[in-house]
């Protein structure tokens, strides 16, 4: 559909000034039978109206990196649905790629069989991978979506769920060490309701705690000084952002070496087993750590803005950590930002129209509105979404 001249340099493994997804195919994927487009690296611009599959789309693009995709719903919720008068939907469904990388191009396919349950199948250059952070050592992909919007006036979960998002894109290897923890953490969570009888196997699933919970605790800890860092640092319009890790283990690894917070956190979660009992998990750990945000220049917080500076406050931390990815890693991540320009009065749009055609990454947008995205006309790529068929968008 478009970036044809581009196509010949995309198969043959080129590297690429410009990160981006340059085909995408779908299968069986949401509202999507199949869809198979190729684009260029500059923005993609998908507008339409509401259930269209717009969002359906960059969640297919965010199944590039580790984890649940942006909704973060169970695989078999992804299968397409057949409608009346079609035929039956497959027990599964597929998402490919050919993505343009500074170290040249990588071929990602994933999906979900039925027969496999919840996990997810994955493959790197035609390879069958074993598990997800494979992903994250290749690609770095962040997102803002509507319900985001609410992320600092709900609890902390998504909060944790959101840092965890970025601290992935500077260390591809925190996602397995937060697996590691919440595995342990339920498995003794559930010894103690069903067994608390067997000290031994709980002495060996809290060092497993311990030892993989500091680790995340310091991954998060480090993240969140530089991206602290990074935002002091930004100019422009969106505010900047004050960010604050708060957690008893985070607390403790400002005081102690690390092998002494494994010891302590042991020690507390075997002190603590019967309490724990009671309350059904852990009561100390980073499963309950924060991410605490405000304003850096009024120093509010940010849960008692308005909600059109927790916006621009989002924003601002996204593009913060973009800039901070690419010092790290030499490259920015993908970023999928859905309905973002609704938000945002003329002058904000604008100005973060301009900071994502100077990063280095390709950005997928979504809209009903095209005319919101008119200062991208000459620069992005306009892709028009009914009812899972995409077309070129008609110039205005």
């Amino acid at each position: 559909m478009f970036a044809e001249a581009q196509q010949a340099r995309d198969d043959a493994g080129a590297a690429a000034d410009r990160v981006g997804v340059t085909r995408l195919v779908l299968t069986d994927f949401r509202n999507y039978r199949e869809a198979r487009f190729n684009v260029g690296t500059a923005p993609v611009v998908l507008t339409g109206p509401n259930g269209a599959g717009k969002t359906n789309l960059l969640e297919a693009v965010s199944f590039l990196a580790p984890g649940r995709g942006l909704r973060g719903a169970k695989l078999a919720e992804i299968d397409r649905r057949a409608r009346p008068g079609q035929d039956d939907a497959a027990g599964g469904w597929a998402v490919a790629a050919l993505v343009a990388t500074r170290r040249g191009n990588l071929r990602i396919g994933t999906g979900h069989d039925a027969a496999a349950g919840e996990r997810r199948l994955v493959r790197i250059d035609g390879e069958p991978v074993r598990g997800q952070s494979a992903l994250g050592e290749r690609l770095g992909v962040l997102w803002l979506t509507p319900p985001m919007d609410r992320l600092f006036v709900e609890g902390p979960g998504g909060r944790r769920r959101f840092l965890d998002r970025l601290v992935l894109g500077l260390d591809p290897a925190h996602g397995s060490r937060v697996a590691a923890y919440e595995q342990a953490l339920r498995e003794r969570s559930r010894l103690l309701r069903d067994d608390p009888r067997d000290p031994a196997w709980l002495t060996a699933l809290e060092g497993v705690m311990a030892e993989q919970g500091v680790a995340v605790a310091a991954g998060r800890r480090e993240a969140v000084q530089r991206l602290d860092y990074a935002c002091a640092e930004a100019e422009g319009p969106f505010p900047r952002a004050r960010l604050v890790l708060a957690g008893s283990v985070e607390d403790w690894l400002e005081t102690m070496p690390a092998l002494a917070v494994e010891a302590e956190f042991a020690s507390m979660l075997a002190g603590n087993r019967q309490s724990d009992a009671q309350a059904g998990g852990a009561l100390i750990g980073p499963h309950r750590s924060d991410l605490h945000v405000s304003l850096a220049e009024q120093g509010i917080a940010a849960e008692l803005a308005s909600t059109g500076e927790q916006k621009a406050l989002l924003i601002s931390i996204l593009l913060a950590h973009a800039r901070l990815q690419q010092a790290v890693r030499g490259e920015p991540p993908l970023l999928l930002l859905d309905e973002i320009a609704a938000h945002l009065d003329a002058s904000r749009r604008a100005a973060l129209f301009d900071a994502l055609l100077r990063l280095d990454s390709q950005a997928w947008l979504t809209g009903t509105d095209e005319a919101l995205f008119a200062p991208l006309r000459h620069d992005a790529q306009f892709l028009s979404v009914h009812d899972g068929q995409l077309t070129a968008a008609r110039e205005p």
